[in-house]
């Protein structure tokens, strides 16, 4: 049997004595979408940064397509992180920079483009994301639903194996999020890449996942598709994916 593209094994992580990730075992193969669920602090976007490495693990692995990210420096850490793309919930993008400056940074501080193939490749990725006329203007002009599309069209630009989205729907109205659903959808479809997205709306949930992974108490306590989900028998888990105040579940 293949290994899976990412393995996760027995993560656990701690920030003093709050206890986030009790021992997180997920595989991830190449090209599915992935969302994890669960409770606001249950370790969702946690869990994402040690995708890239942005934290270090207490106790456990992460393995990206065969090896241990633990043991990549330098160069080699480099080369995987661009290898993925991440979409923050706030898009963060810089306000002082227009929105073709914004898609371009990474690859101007990549220092391995021309000025030139940088403008054909922010134009290129505006154009998927459906913003090929905003490119000179600013963060601030922009409404929500846009500044997620551009922050999209930065992960992008490195043309990556893995998209991370963080909340990729916070903050929008029903109509706007869906549009951003939609994007998420075709765009894993059409560069087949492999998808992996936190939240707590499981509106998006139902609508981007191959499959739905929910955190709760710093485990998974599901692992399955989103047909099965909606006939899950686990008290905590239907509490959850409906959203009812009576369960299990007490809320933070």
């Amino acid at each position: 049997m293949n290994e899976p593209f990412i393995r996760i094994r027995r993560l656990k992580k701690r920030f003093e004595r709050l206890e986030v990730l009790t021992g997180v075992d997920i595989d991830i193969e190449k090209g599915e979408s992935i969302v994890v669920i669960g409770q606001s602090g249950c370790g969702k976007s946690v869990l994402l940064k040690h995708l890239v490495r942005l934290l270090e693990p207490d106790e456990g692995q992460v393995v990206f397509d065969g090896r241990d990210i633990r043991e990549l420096s330098g160069s080699a850490l480099i080369a995987m992180r661009q290898r993925v793309g991440m979409v923050f919930q706030s898009a963060a993008l810089f306000d002082s920079l227009t929105v073709a400056e914004n898609v371009g940074l990474g690859l101007k501080e990549s220092r391995r483009y021309g000025t030139r193939r940088i403008g054909e490749t922010v134009a290129e990725k505006l154009d998927l994301v459906g913003l090929s006329r905003v490119d000179e203007k600013r963060p601030a002009e922009l409404s929500g639903g846009m500044r997620k599309r551009v922050g999209l069209a930065r992960a992008l630009a490195c043309d990556p194996e893995v998209l991370l989205y963080d909340e990729p729907t916070t903050g929008l109205d029903p109509i706007t999020a869906d549009m951003i659903n939609d994007l998420i959808v075709d765009l894993s479809q059409k560069l087949n890449v492999t998808s992996i997205a936190v939240t707590h709306d499981m509106v998006s949930a139902y609508k981007i996942a191959d499959r739905i992974v929910m955190l709760y108490e710093g485990r998974v306590r599901f692992d399955g598709s989103p047909d099965e989900i909606r006939t899950v028998d686990d008290p905590v888990v239907r509490q959850f994916i409906t959203g009812s105040a009576a369960g299990p579940i007490r809320s933070g």
